[in-house]
C-alpha cells in the first residue's frame, strides 16, 4: 500500500489515496448530519495515522487513535445524546467558546513540549494543528456550529504544512475541506437556527440547510 503512484502528474500511495477518498465522504455526511459519516471518519483515520506516520508528522499520527475514540463517542452523542434522542444543531455559548480555545492554547503548549523532543522538522505547526483538529473534532461530536470555524483555520494551515512535507493529494484533501467546511458553516448554521431535525439522514441536499 505504499508503492509510488502518479495521478495528475501528483505522486502519492494507494493509501493516501484511499484516505482521500474516505475524508471526502466523512465530511460530506457531516455536512448532511448523517450519523454514519462517524464511521466513514474510523476508517479514515485509521488509514491516514499510517500515512502521518510514515511522513513524521507524529502528532498527526497520534491524533487519529485520538480521532477514532472521538468518532465512537461522536457517534453515540449523534444518536442518544441528547437525553436518549439524536443531538440537535446548537451555537456554543460565550463560556463555551473560552472553553474551547483555552482548550486548544493548553493542547498546544502540552503537545509542543512532547513533539520537541521528537525527530519532527515542524513541532510547533503539529502541535497547534493537532491540538486544533482534536476540539474541532470534539465540538462535531457534540454537533456545535463552531466546529465549522475551527475546521476552517485548522484546514488552511494543513494545505501549506502538507506541500511542506510533499503529501501534495492530502494537500489538495484540505484544500477541498476548506471549501466544505464553509459549506458545512452555512448549512448548519440555517439548521441551528431552524431548529432542524437532528436526525437529517441521507436525503438532506447539501443546499437545503444554507435556504
Amino acid at each position: 500500500m505504499n508503492d509510488t503512484l502518479v495521478i495528475a502528474g501528483f505522486t502519492t500511495t494507494p493509501l493516501e489515496l484511499l484516505g482521500f477518498v474516505l475524508s471526502v465522504a466523512t465530511v460530506g455526511l457531516t455536512i448532511l448530519r448523517n450519523h454514519w459519516s462517524w464511521l466513514f471518519a474510523i476508517v479514515s483515520s485509521a488509514t491516514y495515522g499510517v500515512v502521518f506516520f510514515d511522513a513524521r508528522l507524529y502528532g498527526d499520527a497520534g491524533l487519529q487513535g485520538v480521532f477514532i475514540a472521538a468518532s465512537i463517542w461522536g457517534w453515540w452523542q449523534w444518536l442518544r445524546g441528547a437525553q436518549g434522542r439524536p443531538l440537535p444543531v446548537t451555537w456554543l455559548s460565550r463560556a463555551g467558546r473560552a472553553w474551547a480555545l483555552a482548550g486548544w492554547a493548553l493542547g498546544f503548549v502540552v503537545l509542543s513540549v512532547f513533539l520537541k523532543n521528537t525527530n519532527t522538522d515542524v513541532p510547533h505547526l503539529d502541535a497547534f494543528l493537532t491540538a486544533g483538529s482534536l476540539v474541532g473534532q470534539l465540538l462535531t461530536a457534540r454537533k456545535k456550529v463552531e466546529n465549522w470555524h475551527t475546521w476552517i483555520v485548522v484546514d488552511v494551515l494543513y494545505v501549506g504544512l502538507y506541500v511542506y512535507k510533499d503529501l501534495r493529494l492530502t494537500a489538495i484533501l484540505y484544500a477541498v475541506f476548506v471549501v466544505l467546511a464553509v459549506l458545512g458553516l452555512r448549512t448548519w448554521s440555517a439548521a441551528a437556527r431552524a431548529g432542524a431535525d437532528p436526525d437529517a439522514g441521507p436525503g438532506l441536499a447539501l443546499g437545503e440547510g444554507a435556504r
